[in-house]
Order: structure tokens, then C-alpha cells, then sequence
């Protein structure tokens, strides 16, 4: 029986990264070309880490003649989000496209449903000066205090100020902003099969399996070339492709809400090169002590991160599973 190596820090970095890009692109060709029988590759670009190595890979699976690269912004989006993506496409010789999505997030009401839950909260909220966002406060992450929404809204001096989020307010947020991903991932099936080609979803090991990601939205795709790969080996194969390092210095971001906001202050709360040495301590069950040894942490701190890390992969279960069809009709 082969000897468990000792939790350490590097324990999670590829060992030879060259292979793992090999190995990826081998089964993009086996999966996109062989199995689906498709022609080529769609990939939603943002200007992140994620879906840039991702474009990359699909790119040296298929040739970069045989991917579109489509960029999906709205009126909350940041400026940079294309800049960095056009830069993207460039370096690597891919098409991009623009669609424009602010029109039909307007037609399914998502900025009107969610501004109306955020005056309530806020009475005196402002949607066309004002912006928002919500976000998790960090202090509850190395407790047994269940995560607590923020909302938090800045107006025109830049002035900010936040409050709790009642729960229903919470959840008409939320679904009303995921529109967005669903609109985005609606117009990348459009391209898919207009080309005969597959949709390359995006997602990484901590948004699947932390659920930090929509539902038939940003978590869906054919393929998923990234999804067991943590961020820390993201950014590994980044390097190795060369992606433009105006985005591997990006600090990682939702660009979902009008205010700015980092992906480590809306879900994870903590920086993604701690996060994922805790996350590999907790499923390849490492004892807390060894963990909070190596981390410089208490035993008791990291045992409250891990039944936090436990809480939060059963609690969005639901995102993860497939369409129940073992119905009986007698």
C-alpha cells in the first residue's frame, strides 16, 4: 500500500505541468472530435484565469481556426473584462465576437427584479447612480458560524454602507443575478450549434465542488477541461500557455454586480493559494493538526474550516446533480 506524503505546501502543485496540458488536450480531441462528433470549440471569454486557459487549451486541441472565442458583456460588466479578453484571442490567433447581453437581461426583468429586493433593504437605493454588491463576511470561515450575507450599496460620493441580508431578499438577488450566467451560456449553445461545434465549459475544482457557480449557467458545458485542476494549477498551466499576464495578475473577480467585488469577498473568503491547500487537506483527509501545523493555524481553527468545507459541499449538492429520472409508472 503506497505511503501518504506528508501534508506540505507545495503538495499541491503539478509536478510536471508539460504532461497535464498533453494529457487535456488529448481527451478535449477524444471528447469534442470523437465522441460528440463535433467539428470545434465555443468558450465564453471574460478576461479571467479560468476561461482563458481554457480557450488556450482549446485552441492547441483543435487549431485556433476552430474555436470562437465570444465575449458576453452587460452593463455591470468592467471595462477591462474585454480588453483582456481581446488581448487573449489575439495572442493565441482566435476569433472573438462581442454579444451584447444588456438587452435581454432587461427583457427578462434581472436588473429591475433585483434593484427591487435591494430597496428594501435600502430604501433609498438608487439604481441608475447608485452600485451594490453582496459578499460574505470572512469572520465566520474558521468557526461553526454558518456563512452571513452582506449587502452593501455605494452611492455617488462613494460613500458605502451594508446590512444584513434578510433571507428573502437574499434569494430574489441571487436568482434575479443569475440570469446573467444563464443568458451567457444560452448564447454560447446558439454559436455551438450554429458552427457544429461544443460548448468547453469553465468552471474549476473550487466552483464545482464548493458549488460556486449557476445551474445550467457558468456550470454548464460539454466539456469541462479544468474541473478537477485547483486554482493554484490554473494558474500553473496559465504560465506554461502564456497566457497575457495582464490577466494572470488579475485578481479573480465576479463581475456580476455593479460594484466591484473579488471572488475571495462574494463566496470563497480567503485568497485561492490557501484556499486550496486547506480544501486538499480536507478531501484527501489530512488530520486537522497536520494541516494547522504546516498552515500555521490552531488545530481547533482548521477543524471549524473543515466542517465549514463540509457544510458547504452538502449544502449545494443540489447544484451538482443531474435531472432525477428513475420515476416508476406502476
Amino acid at each position: 500500500m503506497p505511503t501518504r506524503k506528508p501534508f506540505s505546501k507545495d503538495i499541491i502543485l503539478l509536478e510536471n505541468v508539460e504532461k497535464v496540458v498533453d494529457n487535456i488536450i488529448e481527451q478535449l480531441r477524444a471528447d469534442v472530435l470523437q465522441r460528440f462528433k463535433r467539428h470545434g470549440a465555443v468558450v465564453g471569454i471574460s478576461g479571467g484565469i479560468d476561461s482563458s486557459v481554457c480557450m488556450a487549451l482549446a485552441a492547441k486541441a483543435f487549431g485556433p481556426d476552430k474555436v470562437l472565442g465570444i465575449m458576453l458583456p452587460e452593463k455591470d460588466s468592467s471595462p477591462d473584462s474585454e480588453i483582456l479578453a481581446r488581448e487573449l484571442a489575439s495572442r493565441f490567433g482566435v476569433r472573438a465576437i462581442k454579444e451584447e447581453i444588456t438587452g435581454a437581461l432587461s427583457g427578462f426583468g434581472c436588473y429591475e427584479r433585483r434593484d427591487e429586493a435591494v430597496k428594501r433593504v435600502f430604501p433609498e437605493y438608487d439604481p441608475a447612480t447608485w452600485k451594490m454588491k453582496i459578499g460574505i463576511r470572512q469572520s465566520g470561515l474558521f468557526s461553526n458560524i454558518p456563512p452571513i450575507f452582506y449587502l452593501t450599496v455605494i452611492d455617488p460620493s462613494g460613500n458605502a454602507k451594508d446590512k444584513i441580508l434578510p433571507a428573502n431578499e437574499y434569494l430574489q438577488i441571487v436568482a434575479a443575478s443569475n440570469f446573467k450566467q444563464r443568458t451567457r451560456m444560452s448564447m454560447l449553445y446558439y454559436h455551438a450549434e450554429a458552427l457544429h461545434y461544443c460548448v468547453v465549459g469553465t468552471p474549476n475544482k473550487h466552483e464545482q465542488e464548493q458549488g460556486f457557480f449557476v445551474k445550467y449557467g457558468d456550470g454548464a458545458g460539454d466539456v469541462m477541461p479544468i474541473g478537477n485542476l485547483y486554482k493554484t494549477q490554473v494558474y500553473q498551466l496559465a504560465e506554461f500557455l502564456g497566457i497575457p499576464k495582464g490577466i494572470i495578475g488579475r485578481t479573480p473577480t465576479t463581475d456580476t454586480y455593479s460594484a466591484e467585488q473579488t471572488q475571495e469577498e462574494f463566496f470563497y473568503q480567503l485568497p485561492f493559494n490557501l484556499m486550496d491547500r486547506f480544501w486538499y487537506g480536507f478531501e484527501n483527509g489530512y488530520p486537522a493538526s497536520e494541516v494547522a501545523a504546516v498552515m500555521g493555524e490552531s488545530t481547533k481553527r482548521v477543524e471549524a474550516l473543515f466542517r465549514n468545507f463540509e457544510r458547504k459541499r452538502k449544502t449545494t449538492e443540489y447544484l451538482r446533480m443531474p435531472p432525477i429520472r428513475d420515476y416508476y409508472y406502476g
